[in-house]
């Protein structure tokens, strides 16, 4: 049997009348860059995730780049974040001119632990940079605290994490500014790139639209240097489609979780992800702490079942990120964590036969 990390054409099939009758309204009216159909889709996420802005950009990592160039974070400037997610999390902070400053994870939810944050913030921080990895929303509660006490901007890296939830409230509108990707991987993704910001400040967000387009307003005047990312129309049409169905793939993706986390329980040898009583995960990965984590993978492999490591090297010990001056052992659990976790299939369509298929093969592994 062949298990993938993830089926696209499964997602798709029942969408594609919906989808090619949305791009044959684009066709229809050549408004490719920046039409109507990317305000209706900014209106349907701003309801959704319960902000007031939301402003489209070309991918997940130009969310994060603009957020850090809104808040006015630059040169000799450092923000707090996590060593343990994907690259451009630290990147936009550096294309910025700033300094990501590393501090450890939380070794049951992987995302930043607020007990060490206060520890890190020196004269030259300007804001904190928590990621909802895996779909999981990080300890907002705890980093809001941090961040008015110390007076430092909050922006929320929800690239894995929309419709995720603490204490109630959707994740992207705790900070000043949330972001999200619709990488074709997504929960919800794309046919191509996409990103989005969100705010529920009306200066940042006139910033933000003004950043977007090369940093212009009125037309060939400019005020700051921007970029020129803007959510392309097509995409847009496209994700406005998928987002009638996010909440009942969200719904399926915790179900799925459930099946493994009642078939996995007996395995010693691995750890099912620990959700926050706080938290609702969506789940954007289902990910173990397993011990011989490269020994199950290759065996998973060799069943035909889809899995991946995220993230076998964790930033600090990037080697762009050298100057910086970490080393091994500096952010033990992190480094525990790139050394020992595996993501299994989760995505909203897979089959019961499927599900009990791999557990059956993480079971055989393990147990012979």
């Amino acid at each position: 049997m062949k298990v993938p990390m993830l089926d696209l054409n499964v997602q798709y099939e029942p969408l594609l009348p919906a989808i090619r009758q949305a791009i044959e309204k684009v066709f229809a009216s050549h408004k490719y860059i920046m039409g109507p159909q990317v305000k209706e889709l900014e209106e349907k996420m701003q309801e959704y995730l319960g902000v007031k802005h939301a402003i489209g950009c070309a991918s997940g990592t130009d969310a994060l780049v603009l957020a850090v160039k809104a808040l006015g974070i630059g040169e000799g400037d450092e923000v707090i974040t996590t060593p343990f997610t994907f690259f451009a999390t630290a990147s936009s902070i550096w294309r910025n001119n700033a300094r990501p400053r590393f501090v450890d994870i939380d070794s049951r939810t992987f995302n930043l632990d607020p007990s060490l944050i206060e520890a890190a913030i020196t004269p030259r921080t300007k804001a904190i940079m928590p990621v909802h990895l895996f779909g999981q929303c990080s300890d907002m509660t705890a980093i809001m605290e941090i961040a008015r006490k110390h007076k430092l901007a909050v922006i929320e890296d929800n690239a894995q994490g929309i419709g995720c939830i603490w204490d109630g409230k959707m994740s992207c509108s705790f900070g000043d500014i949330g972001t999200l990707s619709f990488f074709p991987s997504k929960n919800l993704g794309a046919m191509g790139d996409g990103g989005m910001c969100l705010t529920n400040c009306d200066d940042l967000a006139a910033k933000l639209r003004q950043l977007r387009v090369h940093g212009e307003n009125p037309k060939y005047y400019h005020k700051w240097v921007g970029l020129n990312s803007r959510l392309d129309t097509l995409q847009a049409a496209i994700l406005s489609v998928k987002l009638d169905a996010l909440a009942g793939w969200s719904e399926m993706r915790r179900a799925n979780a459930n099946f493994y986390n009642q078939h996995l329980a007996s395995i010693p040898q691995i750890r099912t992800p620990w959700i926050d009583p706080r938290a609702v995960s969506i789940y954007n990965q289902y990910t173990l702490v397993c011990e011989d984590r490269d020994g199950l993978k290759k065996h998973l492999q060799s069943k035909e079942i889809g899995c991946a490591i995220y993230y076998p090297l964790p930033l600090h010990l990037q080697e762009c990120f050298a100057e910086l001056g970490y080393k091994a052992g500096d952010l033990p659990v992190a480094e525990k964590m790139s050394a020992s976790v595996l993501s299994i299939p989760v995505y909203p369509e897979i089959s019961d036969i499927q599900k009990q298929y791999v557990c059956d093969s993480i079971v055989e592994y393990y147990r012979g």
